[in-house]
């Protein structure tokens, strides 16, 4: 929500919000662009109401099943960090699926409880363990429904052989594309009632 509107439900000005933000008593998140907004967790924080019967979450991902000793990896590590902070962990999502596939069952089942206000943080080892692009948009997304998502930066668990894999299928999937238009484009001009239309 706009701080304007934040404001209004908080019944103080716009100007308090600000200050508030900067004194880290209730901090603003931000947009690419650097505005100001608030979520629905921001106004339970700041009435004093904590996030109720939200879960913590661990995901972690590879992109083939011969990785599963990195995805094993992926959540020691994981499990290490929020230990370390006190944080009780209620699931850990583990998945095998390239970062570019947005139809993992899994990953999409944890939207759809993000969505639900189920979630309260999710722990990630790197942003691209939750997806390979667009990672800015999700996690502003998340944020939306009082969601954070954590992210722990070891760029050990994003290798590059993925990153090469990934940008290969990319090349593949335009490749088939401009080859399908071709095709296309040949059998429209040997159509001779299309041909007689054109000209």
């Amino acid at each position: 929500m706009k701080p304007k509107e934040l404001a209004e439900r908080l019944g103080v000005s716009v100007k308090t919000l600000q200050k508030w933000d900067s004194q880290g008593k209730l901090p603003a998140k931000r947009t690419v662009t650097n505005r100001r907004y608030y979520t629905e967790a921001d106004y339970l924080k700041a009435i004093g109401q904590p996030k109720a019967n939200r879960k913590n979450v661990i995901y972690a991902r590879v992109s083939t099943a011969a990785q599963q000793d990195d995805l094993r990896d992926q959540v020691e590590f994981l499990r290490q960090y929020v230990n370390a902070k006190g944080i009780i962990v209620d699931q850990v999502i583990t998945d095998v699926g390239s970062g570019l596939n947005y139809k993992r069952k899994k990953w999409n089942q944890l939207l759809d409880e993000v969505m639900q206000s189920k979630v309260n943080q999710i722990y990630i080892a790197y942003p691209d363990r939750f997806i390979r692009f667009g990672f800015d948009w999700f996690q502003q997304f998340c944020a939306k429904f009082g969601t954070e998502i954590v992210v722990v930066n070891n760029e050990q668990f994003s290798p590059e052989a993925e990153v090469v894999q990934d940008l290969i299928s990319i090349i593949h999937m335009f490749s088939s594309r401009v080859d399908g238009l071709r095709k296309y484009k040949k059998k429209v001009s040997d159509d001779h009632d299309v041909s007689h239309l054109q000209s």
